[in-house]
């Protein structure tokens, strides 16, 4: 069908374990939307397809939209959340100018040192 929408793909790190949790979380709450969840320490190829390298995306979240759009870190959160039933209002809040980019700030910040926590420790 012309119409049809790709899946969401989503590019996460499952060797940090912060980021493990938070994907297996999330993956109960997108219901009724397909998605392809793609873990690049399973399989470090798969940055390829988005044209990444693999320290980027242990760094931070990516995620391509049903258009074929990446979007990566808070924004990429706010992508996940719009096709999440039960989080579309965390979408619409957390999407606020203002509010969209403090979150941008915060987000750069912790994924940083989560970053360089999981180095220390050797996660990968």
């Amino acid at each position: 069908m012309a119409n049809e929408k790709s899946p969401l793909k989503v590019y996460y790190n499952s060797a940090c374990p912060i980021c493990k949790a938070g994907i297996e979380n999330q993956k109960g709450k997108i219901e009724g939307c397909p998605v392809e969840w793609k873990d690049v320490h399973i399989n470090t190829q798969l940055v390829t397809e988005i044209h990444s390298e693999i320290e980027q995306v242990r760094e931070r979240l990516h995620v391509v939209d049903e258009y074929g759009r990446i979007h990566i870190g808070f924004d990429a959160f706010l992508v996940i959340w719009q096709h999440s039933p039960r989080e579309k209002w965390k979408a619409v809040l957390l999407g606020l100018p203002v509010i969209k980019q403090l979150g941008r700030i915060a987000y750069n910040l912790f994924a940083a040192r989560l970053y360089k926590w999981n180095t220390k420790k050797k996660h990968w």
